[in-house]
């Protein structure tokens, strides 16, 4: 279900995601932020990437946000 509802726009270091957090939120886009190497710590696992943060939008906000990610980047 996950994968058919949200898009992945952005893969990055915390600090690039927050500040790309706080751009969509700015424009009432509430990105799900996935951090594996935080869970993989949680669960106990070794970390391949522990900075890297991956931005997901819902499929109705996609457009929206790609506009904003061509500002940006």
């Amino acid at each position: 279900m996950f994968q058919n509802q949200y898009y992945h726009i952005f893969s990055g270091s915390s600090i690039e995601v927050l500040a790309l957090k706080d751009s969509l939120d700015q424009i009432n886009i509430k990105p799900i932020i996935k951090d594996q190497g935080e869970s993989a710590r949680l669960a106990g696992f070794g970390v391949i990437t522990p900075l890297l943060q991956e931005v997901y939008v819902h499929k109705d906000e996609f457009e929206k946000a790609k506009i904003l990610m061509n500002q940006l980047f």
